[in-house]
């Protein structure tokens, strides 16, 4: 084994009506290395640095996995914040696997994770809509118009997925998979061509009502996004972060506008203005 480095971008799932299906892959970044070593090392830097420096990291876990045996020293830098919906874990995952040379390391993220999108959009770059199939992932690469920027409003109160998970019902009304069908096919065609997305294109039934609770401040942030010129707006996968869809133009506007609705509703938190990442994990 040698040293091994990878890039690999974080990653906003569901998106409003594709709940667990639909990933995209944005300007904000993990790297991590692996490499030989007598005995496991960790060292970590960026978001999460000093979490679990052991074992019971999951980079770690990830690439004992793969390797079959723990002698080798993990370095990881991250941009991405955790339990925020961006996709930190799944780029984690997706990262050790690669590094540490799995032949499918979708596959070894996709059986970490427990769905596929997050890692999907962070292997392939830009848009994609992924599921598995008879215990394989299948990823398709969407189109996604050039122009579109996009907001996040990223609290400091962090959600894990697990707990957004719980809230959730084990089933839904037959006519709210109809309407998510419906906005799902909408919000397709919108971020193909950014003059055909409307705010309706994003909304959702299935998730993001039964998880509201939990972050009272969501329904506020989300108005306040397309208020201010959003030309849509949804959670950032399961939260806490919130995402606002917007174009070059527009982009420096609403960001300042989410900054202020952050202020007037005494909420900590930073504003993001990203781009799609286009490359996905790169090997550096």
């Amino acid at each position: 084994m040698s040293n091994v480095r990878v890039r690999v971008p974080a990653s906003t799932a569901n998106l409003g009506p594709g709940f667990d299906a639909l990933g995209l892959a944005l300007g904000l970044y993990l790297e991590l290395s692996i490499e030989p070593s007598d005995h496991l090392e960790v060292v970590t830097t960026g978001q999460g640095a000093g979490l679990f420096d052991d074992e019971r990291h999951l980079g770690v876990k990830v690439a004992r996995e793969v390797l079959g045996h723990s002698n080798f020293k993990l370095t990881v830098d991250s941009q991405i914040p955790l339990a925020r919906g961006l996709g930190s874990s799944a780029s984690l995952a997706l990262g050790a696997a690669a590094a540490a040379g799995a032949p499918n390391a979708l596959a070894v993220a996709t059986g970490h994770e427990g769905h596929p999108e997050n890692a999907a959009a962070s292997e392939r770059g830009g848009l994609v809509v992924a599921t598995v199939i008879s215990g394989v992932p299948i990823v398709e690469t969407l189109a996604l118009d050039d122009e579109l920027r996009f907001v996040l409003i990223v609290p400091e109160q962090h959600l894990s997925t697990a707990d957004a998970r719980e809230v959730l019902p084990s089933a839904v009304a037959f006519r709210d998979a109809t309407f998510n069908l419906a906005r799902l096919g909408l919000l397709i065609a919108g971020l193909a061509d950014h003059r055909r997305l409307r705010p309706e294109a994003m909304e959702d039934r299935l998730h993001q009502r039964y998880r509201a609770p939990l972050l009272p401040f969501a329904e506020a942030l989300l108005a306040s996004l397309v208020d201010a010129g959003a030309l849509a707006s949804c959670w950032s996968g399961a939260g806490s972060a919130m995402l606002g869809v917007a174009t070059s133009e527009t982009a420096a506007h609403v960001s300042q506008a989410a900054k202020d609705t952050l202020h007037s509703l005494n909420v900590a938190g930073d504003v993001l203005v990203l781009e799609a990442d286009r490359r996905g994990l790169v090997f550096l």
